[in-house]
């Protein structure tokens, strides 16, 4: 868990909509998606899902939209409801949950517990409580084998500190700014969570300054480098390239003042200085391409700043997606290869002639002749792969692996799955 007490706002997930709570069906939000961009915008620290579906068909519904809101929260979500068996905790975590909560409540849950935190580790799992009872009848367990503890009712909250080993998450209901900060203040207490979360999302960041003046530790966006100790330049500004964080690709050079760059930092969101309009602006208020913060870095004389970014949609004005578009010179030189970059352009076309159908295309007749001919023909090549295997010369294995990846993806086009969700599985494990 966290060494900072954190603000965890929840959304109630039934039929594909943000409802607003375990028994109250009102509809809060029609793209729930939407609204945990809204929560990591206010600087939450994190996002619990309940899927309240009843039933598989709108339980398979709701992994669909849970996997577009880890995908869109820009924050990490912790997965609960309707989990019955392992396979559910696991369709959890490959939609991007980072962990996945257990419902005590249900006999089925508990004994659950052990068998899912040996195959993905305790540091995935959660579990929910009802009641400080609930926590003496399964202290072992919950020590052994999960990370800790939401407690979903908040009646018993100081008997269930008591008995818990684990730090807890506490649900609570719409209660005064002290009290919240009050239970903040306990040791064991790691987060809050519930509906006064929900309804105090736009004010997280004046509430963690005020934790900050009760000694309370709360993650901030506070610099290892205030701006007293950077060198803007003689008009006050000091310039920022803009680089993607995962391919590292140059995507614009912007400007920052002192009021920018605190800005910045408290919201998570890139903002800068307008040389222009004289004015202070945030990447993405009008056109929704929002730069998320993932790295900000002073250079050596800390005159200038590097930003690694979570870029929405493009950065440039034109639409394309860096700035960086127009080609004064190349050289006679061959360019590295990316394997990432290399592997999104491949994924790419063999997308594009999904949507636009090219006469004579091998890959349209792999679409065309449908998933059972794909299936075949990937077969086909892992035998390939293993024969060339055998043969001394790497030649012909790098051959084989190469139409064995194309195939590959020719699938995941099929089935909709994008090199990020794979390597982002990967780097779990």
């Amino acid at each position: 868990m966290s060494d900072y007490k954190q603000f965890i706002p929840c959304i109630y997930l039934l039929n594909t909509k943000a409802v607003a709570g375990f028994k109250d069906s009102t509809v809060l939000s029609d793209d729930p998606a939407a609204l945990a961009m809204f929560y990591g915008e206010n600087n939450a620290d994190g996002l619990i899902v309940f899927d309240l579906s009843t039933d598989d068909l709108s339980h398979d519904e709701a992994l669909d939209t849970i996997k577009l809101i880890c995908e869109k929260a820009q924050l990490p979500v912790i997965g609960a409801g309707n989990i019955r068996r392992m396979e559910d905790v696991k369709k959890l975590l490959y939609a991007g949950c980072k962990k996945a909560a257990l419902n005590y409540s249900k006999e089925s849950n508990i004994t659950l517990t052990k068998e899912v935190a040996l195959k993905f580790g305790k540091d995935k799992i959660l579990a929910c409580v009802e009641n400080a009872a609930e926590i003496a009848a399964n202290e072992d367990m919950l020590s052994e084998y999960t990370e800790g503890i939401i407690l979903i009712s908040e009646k018993d909250i100081r008997q269930s500190l008591a008995l818990s080993k684990l730090p807890l998450i506490v649900s609570l209901p719409e209660v005064s700014l002290d009290k919240i900060i009050e239970l903040l203040s306990l040791d064991k207490i790691s987060g809050v969570t519930g509906s006064a979360i929900n309804a105090n999302a736009r004010e997280l960041n004046s509430i963690k300054d005020l934790c900050c003046g009760n000694g309370i530790p709360v993650h901030t966006f506070a610099p290892a480098i205030p701006w007293e100790e950077l060198t803007p330049g003689s008009d006050g500004l000091i310039p920022v390239v803009v680089q993607d964080y995962k391919t590292r690709e140059v995507l614009m050079v912007a400007y920052m003042n002192k009021e920018a760059y605190l800005h910045t930092l408290k919201s998570g969101r890139m903002t800068y200085y307008s040389r222009s309009r004289r004015e202070q602006w945030i990447k993405g208020e009008t056109s929704g391409h929002f730069q998320y913060v993932k790295e900000l870095l002073a250079d050596c004389d800390k005159d200038t700043l590097l930003a690694r970014v979570s870029q929405v949609g493009n950065a440039c004005h034109t639409g394309n997606y860096s700035c960086f578009f127009n080609e004064i010179l190349r050289g006679e030189w061959q360019e590295e290869t990316n394997p990432l970059t290399v592997f999104e352009s491949v994924l790419g076309v063999i997308r594009d002639r999904k949507l636009h159908p090219k006469e004579g295309s091998y890959t349209n007749y792999l679409f065309d002749k449908g998933i059972d001919k794909i299936l075949k023909k990937l077969g086909e090549e892992a035998t390939e792969i293993v024969i060339a295997a055998k043969n001394p010369n790497a030649n012909e294995i790098k051959y084989e692996i190469a139409d064995f990846l194309y195939h590959m993806m020719v699938l995941m086009v099929e089935k909709g799955v994008s090199w990020e969700e794979i390597t982002q599985e990967l780097a779990r494990r």
